[in-house]
């Protein structure tokens, strides 16, 4: 596991790429991170993935320039759906690709904002699989997710901040006839597999209906390490 910069388009960035045991190669993993950015959480989301088989690298969107900055602009370009968040996404996904301990397929995962980004990374042809965690839909879907590669994705019944979105995304890729695996969680809210091991990032967190939940993650990891095992052998 370690700490290494990569080249995007607009200069080089840092990020953090987590190796499985062995010489490889192995299928890749990109991991887009929340609105928090390179935390300890993600790090562990990043790890988990390398110990279940995949060269896993997650690239830090804000380490560009200051962190305010940074906020603003990624969120931006993912309103926008289009900017330089989405060409540093590519950059870390041509910089994974082309080393020697990583195969021809790679898929994308992310949480929150980083689940936005996943999903509208999946019709770009990049990626062979995406999940998506309680990331937001775009509002006209069957338009821009037309092409996706196979989605995986997972919400909580009880996000305040993304009601029905779920259905939303389903109804989607059920009329594009892409492959899915949509599941809302009814008892858990958002960030449920975000552990925020902040005390008071916590505090806030649980007060707006945010929280992790062990089962919910439990089984949402297994349903996304179902996909990439079958997209990514």
């Amino acid at each position: 596991m370690s700490d290494v910069t990569f080249p995007a388009p607009q200069g080089d960035l840092r990020g953090y790429l987590a190796r499985p045991d062995g010489n490889g190669p192995w299928p890749g993993v990109i991991v887009i991170h929340d609105i928090l950015g390179m935390t300890r959480d993600l790090r562990e989301h990043t790890d988990w993935f390398a110990r279940q088989g995949f060269l896993t690298f997650a690239p830090n969107l804000y380490s560009w320039g200051s962190r305010i900055a940074c906020l603003r602009a990624t969120f931006r370009d993912l309103r926008a759906g289009r900017g330089r968040a989405f060409g540093d996404i590519e950059a870390a996904r041509t910089w994974l690709a082309a080393r020697d301990d990583c195969t021809d397929k790679i898929g994308i995962v992310g949480f929150c904002m980083g689940g936005g980004f996943a999903l509208l990374m999946a019709p770009t042809g990049s990626f062979d699989v995406s999940a998506p965690n309680y990331g937001e839909v775009p509002d006209d879907p069957v338009d821009v997710l037309a092409g996706s590669c196979p989605v995986v994705a997972s919400f909580g019944g009880k996000d305040r901040a993304l009601p029905g979105r779920a259905a939303k995304l389903e109804s989607a890729l059920d009329a594009l006839g892409i492959e899915h695996d949509i599941k809302e969680y009814p008892d858990v809210g958002h960030s449920f597999m975000n552990k925020m091991s902040n005390r008071i990032v916590q505090v806030v967190a649980s007060a707006g209906g945010f929280g992790f939940d062990e089962a919910a993650t439990e089984d949402a990891r297994a349903r996304i390490l179902t996909y990439f095992r079958k997209h990514l052998a």
